[in-house]
């Protein structure tokens, strides 16, 4: 029934305004679609949205992640346009200048990863993964 069904994220957003300066300055991503109340992104193979939304997210657990083919690059970039990178020291997952190295993965995409986490200005923790065949 849902096998068929396109997947999309839905991310909380307190003040909706300062997530889309965020999302376009941090990120340097552009919704593609806006209403009252919500805001609508798209990457190369799915989609993401911003809520309006008087909860906060707790910011304790992966929410979304982005997968890319160059972490460290993308990790440069990002700091050099403000983001900060979450430092992890936990058994089995140390980050190094922000990036860990994440034994392990779905073997279609490879052995293990590398990863990064950041929190986005309504305290959503996304990640940034790069598969190491």
């Amino acid at each position: 029934m849902l096998n068929s069904g396109r997947i999309s994220t839905r991310l909380p957003a307190q003040d909706l305004d300062r997530a889309r300066t965020f999302y376009s300055d941090k990120l340097g991503l552009e919704p593609i679609e806006e209403r009252p109340g919500g805001l609508r992104y798209r990457g190369a193979t799915g989609e993401f949205a911003l809520f309006q939304s008087a909860g906060a997210s707790p910011g304790s657990f992966t929410q979304m992640a982005f997968e890319v083919d160059d972490v460290a690059a993308v990790v440069t970039e990002l700091r050099r346009r403000g983001v900060v990178f979450e430092e992890v020291d936990l058994p089995g997952l140390k980050t190094v200048d922000g990036i860990a190295h994440v034994d392990g993965n779905y073997p279609s995409k490879g052995s293990a990863e590398r990863a990064a986490w950041f929190h986005d200005s309504e305290g959503n923790l996304l990640g940034i993964g790069e598969p190491i065949p």
